[in-house]
């Protein structure tokens, strides 16, 4: 009996040795099937990630204009072109940046090309910019029996205008004086927004305001960046007395590569076009062009500015109430000496180049719409 009890345990031990072996491979597969599984969810994140920041970068082109639709697609491309998948840069087609003047029309299938959206009767109308990926292959190293040797990914992003801001940041710590009946601020025409003493609204005001500091180097950083209070209309700001003329200078230059200031141009680079004395206009269609020494950024000539009313200055008021914001053009920047008055362009038409915020309860800014781009999905 003992030795048949033996037999029978030694006939068991060769079973139990193949169970095992094939419990372990089937480990071993789940391991590697995790593995790749991992892989393939952190390839799909770095893929999205580049399309999202490729749809941010097309929807902060948009403009309202033909040029517009061109400088979308131009920073779609560049900027998937920056990421690299796989140890290996995204070779990413014009063709597969699209626009469209709702976001449902995606859907519909009645989106447009690049070569669509750029007709005049089109292009003021798009609001919209979807990136999609090219299909990038993923090696699969463990699980290639099931999932196959290669597994192609793509990913896509659409991004556009925000609803119109009613609550601001980024603007010039300066503002616009209009009349009571706002009926003189005019599209295309020019705006001195920081005259000199005999040309302000009341003895020792010039139009400075006081939003994130009193001080000179205040002036400075708002004017070369913009300001970082934020404010809708209808807010009170407080005014700033004195000239800073030399800090005015400095801030507003920036823009146009001038670096006097010892400000930094990694931290406040100029427009990509610093030619002075164009028109918006002309800026938007490039026909009189001026490279920066320094890496440029589009747009920073375009400003927004608060507008209020000649009447909250009267009696020498510290604190005034912003009727709305407007968007402005850079045209020149500012002389030397001791007065460095500013002028700009009214745009009159819509911009993509704000920062804030939408409160549907908010007040509604007047004027032309001031947006900023959002991720839509």
């Amino acid at each position: 009996m003992n030795r048949s009890k033996a037999i029978k345990r030694k006939g068991e031990q060769g079973s139990i040795l193949a169970m095992s072996a094939l419990g372990m491979l089937s480990f071993l597969l789940v391991v590697g099937l995790g593995v790749d599984i991992s892989h393939l969810y952190l390839a799909k994140n770095e893929l999205q990630n580049a399309s999202d920041a490729a749809a941010l970068a097309g929807a902060s082109g948009l403009n309202y204009h033909t040029t517009g639709i061109t400088i979308a697609t131009n920073r779609a491309v560049q900027a998937m072109n920056n990421y690299e998948f796989n140890k290996q840069g995204v070779v990413f087609p014009r063709a597969n940046v699209r626009f469209a003047k709702n976001l449902a029309d995606f859907d519909a299938g009645t989106d447009m090309s690049e070569a669509s959206a750029v007709a005049p009767a089109v292009a003021p109308n798009i609001r919209f910019v979807k990136v999609t990926t090219p299909q990038s292959p993923v090696k699969i190293s463990f699980a290639a029996m099931v999932l196959g040797s290669n597994l192609n990914l793509s990913a896509k992003a659409i991004a556009g205008m925000s609803a119109p801001l009613t609550e601001f940041a980024g603007y010039l710590p300066v503002t616009v004086v209009d009349d009571d009946d706002l009926s003189t601020i005019k599209p295309g025409n020019l705006y001195t927004f920081r005259g000199g003493s005999q040309s302000s609204v009341s003895p020792g005001n010039y139009q400075v305001l006081a939003v994130d500091g009193s001080g000179g180097a205040d002036d400075r950083i708002g004017l070369a960046s913009g300001v970082r209070n934020v404010v809708g209309p209808g807010g009170y700001v407080d005014t700033k007395p004195g000239v800073t003329a030399g800090a005015v200078r400095q801030g507003v230059n920036t823009r146009f590569d001038d670096y006097g200031s010892q400000l930094d141009p990694g931290t406040y680079p100029p427009d990509t076009n610093i030619q002075e004395g164009i028109t918006y206009q002309e800026y938007l269609n490039g026909s009189s062009t001026q490279a920066p020494s320094h890496e440029g950024v589009t747009g920073r000539r375009i400003v927004l500015i608060p507008i209020v009313k000649k009447s909250e200055f009267d009696g020498g008021r510290t604190t005034v109430q912003i009727d709305h914001f407007g968007a402005f053009f850079l045209q020149n920047k500012v002389a030397g000496g001791n007065g460095g008055e500013i002028q700009a362009e009214y745009i009159g038409i819509g911009v993509v180049v704000g920062n804030g915020t939408y409160d549907p309860t908010g007040v509604p800014n007047g004027g032309p719409p001031i947006t900023k781009p959002v991720l839509y999905r």
